[in-house]
């Protein structure tokens, strides 16, 4: 097996060394796997006399003057003549060492775009290199290397150079393997992508469609399977108090519901009484469209804990979402016997002091709350389950610091998610979960029709919402900001509740954003849930658990400054009630490309999985996992749209890899990972 790669600079970090780190590159692997961005040719040379505008050629000549003039700017000038014609080279930024190059009689080759100036054909700014006589072109396309400052392209591809004579190239894939999958070989497609040859398709290079670029991408997500699979693994060799399902509680529970559980609500409830009735933990996500009903789920799970005598902890990140889940909670629960403690950081020191004591007893069995929940102050000795609502909203550290509140054995997690995960993200990102999906709406939600429309027609949308309150219903107005930004020019949320309280004198207004204070905040929700408050104006804080269904009228402000999961989470606080419902998104026009495509989207769909892949496509999958993706090893050079097959192949190859070539899969992930740790552990 390979040794292991040669760093760059193992004495403290030099200056070159402290570049190549802002480009990620640590040792020669990382310089081998710095691949161009794109290529020029520099193979063959172009006659002045036949260079077209607009188009990057390479000529050769002698230059026949030069000079320095100072106006209208400083720049320097110089003409380079061939046998079939003269060419003007213009530098507006230069060194001494470019003057020198440039010397009356010097022969050069000059690399750069033609175009049309007021003297005739010019390049701007050309890349120039002296010609010795004999001196024969490059055999090679000339790559393009993503760089930062003070690090020159001609740096680079020495730098590539001396890596490619000092690392092994050895081939890590099995040959059945690679041969089955119709994989390229590993040192010619390393070698083919930083030295193409001249007659490489440019377009197969540019949209990473070669098979050269197929081995390096299968390659990239296989490391990265790898790395999630021996998380996963890992995990596994854990010990967790087992959990196994009682009936006794889940079934009363089921019995006393005004509902019954559709077909994926009973899947995913099969799956979690299967996974935390073992002796390793459970490490599942729980992901659904806004509404799908995860949470009676979760309640289920936290039953069968309390059924073994264990506790359950519910986190949220926001009070509203916490408070909702523990009223929801005490509702269905309370009838059982079964009582719920709440504990959030606004509590009042005597309130919070008497939770406390409960919960270290371990006579709470089911504990509701925010942050809150992973302070020191909080023991939870008999912790047999923790769920985390909104699992992307919290960092890798706060889910881990929930799961330590256990000594010596580590308690089964559940996290849910009412952001969709596109199929390849799930594959590929979350590889170390096991993931239920919520794919059926309960029945009775009412669809959602959303509309468009420009901030100048805002008077049809006050006049929409008195009608709608006169009705009897209520309805949500969401503005970006709190405070008012020159550079954005947004509306503020206070400005619109003093605008609306004024032109809707016959209705009751609200407030809510989140500098309130939680008491005042709790007051202004309270009336809105009773049905007291008939418009509330509010910030994001009610982009998830807020359900009220009588509310069937949502409006949100600067709908273009809004990320599209963001709008889907807003649009899902109506539409919970049997009246129809609707969302109505007011944008200030020109639309960016992407505000387009954001709002085109949502106009289009209710589909929270559809909405999802055409957001992984606007923002990429590193934004849109958001704080899970701490620790996990993010995509380089793969495409989840256009890779889907190399994923799944990549998934099965990585259980292959593991199960029968270990020291290879571990060279693996050190050509890739650079022997630095990229498990995910939470």
């Amino acid at each position: 097996m390979k040794k292991p790669p040669e760093k760059i600079d193992a004495k403290p970090v030099s200056a070159l060394a402290g570049r190549l780190q802002k480009l990620g590159i640590y040792d020669d692997s990382g310089l081998l796997l710095h691949l161009p961005l794109r290529y020029e040719d520099e193979t063959q040379l172009t006659p002045i006399g036949g260079v077209a505008a607009g188009l990057p050629v390479q000529v050769e000549g002698e230059i026949e003057h030069a000079e320095i003039v100072l106006r209208p700017r400083r720049q320097l000038l110089a003409r380079l003549r061939d046998d079939s014609g003269v060419l003007s080279l213009r530098f507006l930024n230069f060194y001494p060492s470019v003057v020198k190059q440039l010397e009356i009689g010097r022969r050069v080759r000059a690399f750069g775009e033609v175009r049309s100036g007021f003297w005739g054909e010019e390049m701007i700014h050309p890349r120039i290199q002296p010609v010795v006589a004999g001196q024969a072109l490059p055999q090679a396309l000339t790559p393009i290397y993503p760089s930062t400052a003070g690090l020159a392209q001609s740096a680079l591809r020495k730098l590539v150079i001396r890596a490619f004579a000092r690392t092994s190239l050895q081939d890590l894939l099995p040959e059945a393997l690679r041969r089955g999958l119709r994989l390229a070989g590993w040192e010619r497609s390393l070698r083919f992508l930083h030295q193409p040859p001249p007659n490489a398709s440019q377009s197969a290079l540019e949209d990473r469609s070669h098979p050269a670029w197929r081995r390096i991408k299968f390659e990239e997500l296989l490391a990265q399977q790898i790395s999630l699979r021996k998380a996963y693994v890992e995990r596994r060799a854990h010990h967790a108090t087992p959990l196994p399902a009682r009936g006794t509680l889940s079934g009363r529970l089921l019995a006393g519901l005004p509902f019954a559980l559709t077909g994926a609500q009973s899947r995913a409830v099969d799956e979690i009484v299967r996974d935390i009735a073992q002796e390793y933990p459970m490490q599942r996500l729980l992901q659904g469209d806004v509404g799908s009903g995860k949470t009676v789920v979760a309640a289920l799970a936290m039953l069968q804990a309390a059924e073994n005598g264990m506790q359950a902890a519910l986190m949220a990140p926001t009070e509203i979402l916490a408070e909702q889940h523990y009223r929801k909670l005490t509702a269905w629960l309370l009838p059982l016997g079964i009582e719920v403690v709440w504990l959030s950081g606004s509590q009042k020191k005597r309130e919070r002091a008497m939770m406390l004591e409960k919960i270290a007893a371990g006579d709470a069995l089911l504990v509701v709350g925010t942050h809150a929940l992973i302070e020191d102050s909080v023991a939870l000795e008999k912790l047999g389950l923790a769920v985390v609502d909104e699992q992307h909203r919290f960092g890798v550290r706060q889910r881990l610091a929930l799961r330590e509140k256990v000594c010596g054995r580590m308690p089964h997690m559940l996290m849910m998610s009412a952001t969709p995960i596109p199929r390849t993200l799930a594959m590929s990102y979350m590889a170390d979960l096991d993931v239920s999906v919520l794919d059926e709406l309960p029945p009775g939600r009412t669809p959602i029709l959303t509309k468009l429309v420009a901030d100048s027609r805002r008077h049809e949308v006050v006049d929409r919402v008195r009608d709608a309150c006169r009705e009897g219903r209520q309805a949500y107005w969401v503005c970006p900001l709190i405070e008012e930004s020159d550079a954005l020019q947004l509306q503020t949320a206070i400005d619109t509740y003093e605008s609306l309280s004024a032109a809707l004198p016959e209705l009751t207004v609200g407030l809510v954003h989140g500098r309130l204070k939680p008491k005042e905040k709790a007051l202004v929700m309270d009336a809105f849930v009773r049905g007291d408050v008939h418009l509330l104006v509010a910030t994001t804080v009610i982009e998830v658990g807020v359900d009220v269904p009588n509310a069937s009228l949502m409006v949100i402000e600067h709908a273009e400054r809004f990320g599209l999961a963001q709008i889907h989470q807003l649009r899902g606080r109506v539409g919970r009630g049997a009246a129809a419902s609707s969302c109505v998104l007011i944008y200030v026009p020109p639309l960016s490309e992407n505000g387009r495509a954001r709002l085109k989207a949502i106009y289009e769909t209710n589909d929270g999985f559809e909405i999802a892949r055409r957001d992984l496509q606007l923002r990429g999958p590193g934004e849109f996992i958001g704080a899970r993706q701490s620790g996990v090893p993010l995509l380089r050079y793969a495409d989840l749209e256009c890779d889907v097959d190399l994923v799944e192949a990549a998934r099965g190859a990585a259980e292959e890899m593991l199960a029968r070539f270990p020291e290879a899969a571990e060279a693996i992930l050190v050509r890739w990972y650079g022997g630095r740790s990229q498990l995910l552990r939470a």
